[in-house]
């Protein structure tokens, strides 16, 4: 009943730890859930985040006889919102036991507070970025997931669609076979596109040497997504937050960029190793022992997360996805690596199409997220 839920407003550090606990307890038991690291979430949701000069948020807890049952994040990002001429206030870090009230009493806090700032729309689940995790599973709820990817179990879809909402947007994820030998006739179009284009392929040996290419990473993503769907560029300071939270740990070997006589970057990929096991281990802690699965898992691994992959807009349906693809391949090959998963991809653009056309891919999950009026 809906009498008997409380909701209240997460307020000092105790609540914040409740709020990042709950989904561990949730789905402790659930194999292919992978808890966030509770230092990542602190970062995330307290004043620390910098996408909080262009956000708003409130965080919010229900109870029910003094037990935590469901979370949900209302934030409205103004840049979102300027660039794409809407008002809409969005939902995130939205978790709930298996109760259609506890879902709708949490959702209408984030419709009320909406409201409260102006708000016609509503649409989730997604994050204060793109960087942040976003979208729910559609199919395949079972299917293995990514550590930058959300879990969601099927009730959530059925309580999401019984609420009237509709799909705003959907992503495919694929998994393949990561050694599968790169086709000769990708290799010899590769090896074209570079001449004809004067591209090479950065490779570095040292970590310091990309960094200069980092802040160019993070621009050229700003760049070549910016007209998919909500997405708004990232400010400075979140590129400078990326920049620490991501480079300091890739394996060079994964990290693909594709540059011009100038040497501009016009195409990138980033691929880490598989580190679910390890963030299962550590369970969202990685003190004492989580910095010991999570560096291990870095050093020995037989699979990968394509995190992030684009080209810029004056450099799109000319092939080029295929060299930096193309690289990740041969890398995989030596490091004996057998399966790659994709992260979401918005279903009908160019990575999607390379995915189905030039490799043997098996899909994995569709994602979507969700809106209505209000």
């Amino acid at each position: 009943m809906m009498s008997d839920i409380v909701i209240k407003t997460v307020s000092g550090r105790s609540d914040l730890r409740r709020f990042i606990a709950f989904p561990n307890k949730l789905f402790k038991d659930v194999p292919t859930y992978i808890p966030a690291l509770n230092f990542d979430e602190v970062n995330l949701l307290s004043k620390k985040n910098p996408s909080l000069e262009h956000c708003s948020r409130e965080l919010y807890l229900a109870y029910r006889d003094g037990k935590v049952v469901g979370r949900v994040a209302a934030i409205i990002n103004r840049t979102v919102n300027e660039h794409w001429n809407k008002k809409a206030v969005r939902f995130g870090w939205f978790d709930f036991i298996e109760d259609y009230d506890v879902f709708t009493a949490l959702l209408e806090k984030v419709v009320e507070y909406g409201h409260v700032h102006g708000m016609n729309e509503i649409e989730g689940p997604f994050g204060f970025t793109d960087m942040d995790k976003e979208c729910w599973v559609i199919d395949n709820f079972d299917a293995r997931q990514n550590i930058s990817t959300l879990y969601n179990p099927e009730y959530y879809i059925r309580f999401i669609e019984r609420a009237g909402y509709e799909v705003k947007c959907k992503w495919q994820q694929y998994s393949m076979q990561a050694n599968q030998p790169v086709p000769d006739k990708v290799a010899r179009l590769n090896k074209l596109i570079m001449e004809k284009y004067h591209l090479k392929l950065v490779k570095v040996k040292r970590r310091k040497e990309l960094i200069p290419y980092a802040w160019q990473f993070f621009h050229a993503i700003n760049d070549s997504f910016k007209d998919l769907y909500d997405f708004v560029p990232m400010t400075e300071k979140e590129i400078a937050v990326y920049i620490d939270e991501y480079f300091p740990f890739v394996n060079l070997d994964f990290v693909q960029f594709v540059v011009d006589e100038s040497d501009k970057l016009v195409a990138f990929g980033l691929s880490i190793p598989d580190l679910n096991g390890a963030y299962k281990k550590a369970g969202g802690r990685l003190f004492p022992f989580g910095w010991y699965h999570i560096l291990r898992a870095f050093r020995k691994f037989d699979a990968i997360d394509l995190l992030l992959n684009g080209v810029l807009p004056e450099w799109q349906k000319r092939g080029v996805h295929s060299i930096y693809y193309s690289d990740m391949n041969e890398a995989a090959i030596r490091h004996n690596v057998h399966t790659a998963y994709t992260n979401p991809q918005i279903m009908g653009n160019e990575a999607v199409k390379i995915w189905e056309t030039q490799y043997h891919t098996t899909p994995l999950m569709q994602r979507a997220v969700f809106g209505k009026n209000i």
